[in-house]
């Protein structure tokens, strides 16, 4: 399989140096990058700032697990000065394209290695993999920017203070949105603190945040959930007596919806708490359009449908 991925991926890339796709700078002197999702390009651009020009192939509920580039995002990567890349296997089936690019001398950053691996989770099933969706313990994800600092000031060492600069101050930010987490999810007890999602995308949150985490989909959304896999939820569900779920912006909600009517032929009924973003930034001119406002936006569903259920009942 691995041969054949390589066959299909080779004709496409020659077909971009043959164009003249080579690295250029862009406007006025800028750094041209290119971000694989919206939450790495949000990071980049808060850290790049006026010097760094940006595009993220993956817009608003784009599942990165799925995500396969077009012969144009491989056009964008060839022309970019640097690639910055969430890592640990998210992006999937882009794993051959993104190590063809670094073979042609584009630079290529997977911004969650940067996190230390004794700080990873092992992602269940998948022995020496690790959950990549780091981004959601705000602090974990506060490393990452040094070391897209360090990248760009290397690319573009004129402007190095500026990009360090703003690494620290947007460091200084996350530090106060994880401190702002924490005091929010207080207002549930702890035995609330039970999050059902479509897939197993919110662990890093469960083990900051002091939650009990359980994914209908596991890590990847690649793997589809089985009759048994919803039915020993739904049993976790009616046990536990927990009374919401939550649907993800970036997976289809039939698997939350087929969970809720197993959970209802149980004779219990489980409300769907709102949508969560997961693997993806909100719209643009959104309150979840970053990094910050999607943690803000999160925990505020999260937290207000479980009081507000309980409080129902």
């Amino acid at each position: 399989m691995k041969s054949m991925i390589k066959t299909a991926v080779l004709p496409i890339l020659i077909l971009v140096a043959a164009c003249g796709g080579s690295p250029e700078t862009t406007g006025g002197g800028g750094v041209k990058v290119v971000a694989t999702t919206n939450i790495v390009g949000d990071l980049v651009r808060t850290i790049g700032g006026p010097q760094v020009e940006v595009e993220a192939l993956m817009g608003p509920g784009i599942d990165p697990h799925l995500y396969k580039a077009s012969a144009g995002d491989v056009r964008r990567m060839s022309s970019a000065e640097a690639i910055f890349y969430s890592g640990l296997h998210l992006e999937g089936k882009m794993s051959e394209i993104l190590e063809r690019m670094g073979e042609r001398e584009v630079r290529t950053v997977a911004v969650a290695e940067c996190v230390p691996g004794e700080e990873l989770i092992e992602s269940t099933g998948f022995s020496g993999l690790h959950d990549p969706h780091v981004w959601f313990d705000v602090g974990l994800w506060s490393q990452a920017a040094d070391c897209v600092a360090e990248t760009l000031a290397d690319l573009d060492p004129e402007n190095g203070a500026g990009y360090r600069e703003r690494a620290r101050a947007y460091v200084d930010e996350l530090k106060s949105l994880d401190g702002w987490v924490r005091g929010r999810v207080e207002a549930l007890a702890p035995e609330q603190r039970v999050l059902v999602t479509a897939h197993d995308a919110f662990g890093y949150f469960g083990r900051a945040y002091g939650f009990e985490v359980r994914g209908l989909l596991g890590v990847s959304t690649a793997a589809e959930a089985g009759t048994a896999d919803v039915q020993a939820l739904a049993d976790f569900i009616v046990e536990r007596e927990i009374p919401a779920i939550f649907v993800e912006t970036s997976v289809p909600p039939r698997y939350v919806q087929a969970l809720q009517e197993a959970v209802r032929a149980r004779g219990f009924e489980v409300e769907i708490g709102g949508s969560l973003y997961s693997d993806s930034l909100g719209n643009p001119g959104t309150s979840a359009a970053t990094y910050p406002g999607t943690v803000r936006d999160n925990v505020e569903t999260i937290v207000t449908a479980l009081l507000s259920t309980e409080a129902a009942e």
